[in-house]
């Protein structure tokens, strides 16, 4: 057994006042194998709603979770936000949350198998393999995200299913020794370009759920990211050979 005593949650937060509540329920109930803590890190990227003051009443009426929040002062993006949180984790590995429900955190123990059998170092949560709970949503964006993850693994020489996943487990060394530059969404394949790119990393990728939402249920991600994405994957996985 690897040495896992505790988890890192980062959770990127912006404009999520009427539903945080949410996902912080499911991580306050959810229980980690072998007993492995949690460390749960928010991130206001500067939100004009009450984000942070939900979160500060949460965090007040549940002391024994532990809820650490940092703020910035100007909004910066997902990608951002992230960078503040890994910084900051202090768990032997983190994983990113979304604070929407689109992804379950009840799978974490999915990811967290092959990291105990001393398999794996990273391990993403793929919505297009294995036979769990996937919402039906857009044509479009399942084209984009085949498509993304296609030229981040010509460029990586990976076989991954779902480059573009919330879900990705890393052991927090690694995460922390790479320099992240994305601040939106071109953290995703930023960061698997600078990860496989570790000597002898070992990456495993393992099927999870997707309860996905509309536009108008909140999701922010655009066609403008897809180009981004694509320029991302030539700078990191092309030119930074």
């Amino acid at each position: 057994m690897v040495p896992f005593r505790t988890l890192s949650i980062i959770i990127p937060v912006y404009n999520e006042a009427r539903t945080i509540h949410q996902i912080l329920d499911v991580l306050r109930e959810l229980e980690l194998v072998n007993n492995i803590g949690k460390e749960i890190i928010l991130v206001d990227d500067c939100s004009s709603d009450d984000s942070a003051t939900v979160i500060e009443a949460y965090a007040a009426r549940y002391p024994a979770l532990g809820l650490r929040l940092l703020r910035h002062r100007v909004n910066q993006g997902k990608g951002a936000a992230l960078h503040t949180g890994i910084r900051e984790a202090t768990g032997e590995y983190v994983i990113i949350q979304d604070a929407d429900l689109e992804y379950d955190p009840e799978e974490y123990n999915l990811l967290i198998r092959p990291i105990l059998r001393g398999m794996a170092d990273v391990v993403f949560g793929s919505r297009f393999m294995g036979g769990r709970p996937h919402r039906i949503l857009f044509f479009w964006h399942s084209i984009g995200n085949g498509l993304l993850t296609f030229l981040s693994n010509m460029v990586t020489d990976l076989n991954l299913t779902d480059m573009e996943t919330c879900y990705k487990l890393f052991r927090r060394d690694l995460i922390q020794g790479l320099q992240l530059e994305e601040k939106r969404f071109g953290f995703e394949p930023e960061v698997t370009a600078k990860i496989a790119r570790v000597p002898n990393v070992r990456i495993y990728e393992v099927g999870i759920s997707y309860y996905g939402r509309t536009y108008a249920e909140g999701k922010k991600i655009g066609w403008r990211d897809g180009f981004r994405a694509i320029y991302c994957i030539l700078k990191y996985g092309l030119l930074a050979r």
